[in-house]
């Protein structure tokens, strides 16, 4: 078995355009600012930033112009909602799957979150499997996590490689690992001095079809 690890946001999907989506809605709809999107999108950090720390900042800044309820729902379902699966990545991994690769999803984050993702965008009919950091109890760049995915389908971790965009996350884990990994840099320069992944790809298309090129 040939297994292939995936990270999800910013790597699968386009969880930032999906977040964007949803905010600048938010604040159309509550009359607020629209120049404010730059503002919670720096706040948001790509999903980094604790959402019990987005939404107190939110609150502080909006008070009652913006009710609890929506800043939840954002917080919660707005990017799991607006998700999409390009049609490039879903033909990328339907060819790994075609020629033998495992493939399962790695990704940092709350379960029903996470999942709510994957299945809204058909990537669950794509791949073998996935584990979430809040179910394992594990998160990248931890070996556990990249563990688990392996024993989630029964393949071993030799020989896999890690494709993600996180450098820390994806790229760092693969390498305390000892595996191969492609960077998906987004148009992005590799900063990193002490650790470099094995391959550099501008999308998660190229990324999945060089590396089932090599075998």
């Amino acid at each position: 078995m040939q297994l292939l690890m995936l990270d999800l946001d910013n790597t699968l999907v386009d969880r930032d355009a999906a977040f964007r989506a949803a905010a600048t809605a938010l604040l159309a709809e509550n009359a607020l600012p629209e120049t404010d999107i730059d503002w919670l999108m720096t706040l948001d950090a790509s999903g980094y930033t604790p959402k019990p720390a987005v939404a107190e900042a939110m609150t502080d800044r909006y008070g009652t112009a913006l009710p609890e309820s929506a800043i939840r729902t954002l917080l919660d379902r707005g990017a799991a909602d607006r998700v999409v699966l390009a049609e490039t990545t879903r033909e990328a991994l339907a060819k790994a799957l075609s020629r033998g690769w495992d493939c399962v999803i790695v990704t940092n984050g709350r379960t029903v979150q996470q999942e709510a993702k994957i299945r809204n965008t058909g990537l669950d009919r794509l791949v073998q499997g996935w584990v979430i950091s809040e179910h394992v109890g594990h998160k990248k760049p931890g070996p556990e996590i990249f563990q688990a995915a392996a024993e989630a389908v029964g393949a071993p971790l030799t020989g896999a490689w890690i494709i993600g965009d996180s450098p820390h996350a994806d790229i760092a884990g693969a390498n305390a690992l000892g595996l191969r990994s492609v960077w998906v840099s987004g148009g992005r320069r590799w900063l990193q001095d002490a650790y470099r992944p094995t391959h550099v790809a501008g999308d998660v298309s190229s990324a999945i079809n060089f590396v089932i090129s090599t075998t």
